[in-house]
């Protein structure tokens, strides 16, 4: 059925309870890391308002975490992730 063989009293806004992605046809976001901002291996964590408004820019959160790990025993084994 194509789109202009339905009539619109036959549409609905409802939402379906689920969807069938097929991941196999999905494709990169080529927007996601248009500027840059995400490294390879990068991860993005949200800040919550009150924790954010503390730090300007992003070196800033990182410059502080490593600062922490510094401080921190080094873990037993490995990590896995």
């Amino acid at each position: 059925m194509t789109r202009s063989s339905i009539m619109p009293d036959e549409m609905s806004d409802d939402l379906r309870d689920e969807y069938d992605f097929d991941y196999a046809k999905a494709k990169p976001n080529r927007f996601a890391t248009s500027h840059g901002s995400l490294k390879s291996g990068g991860r993005v964590f949200y800040l919550e308002p009150e924790v954010a408004s503390r730090f300007a820019s992003s070196e800033e959160v990182n410059r502080l975490l490593k600062a922490l790990l510094e401080a921190m025993p080094p873990p037993t084994e490995p990590q896995k992730i």
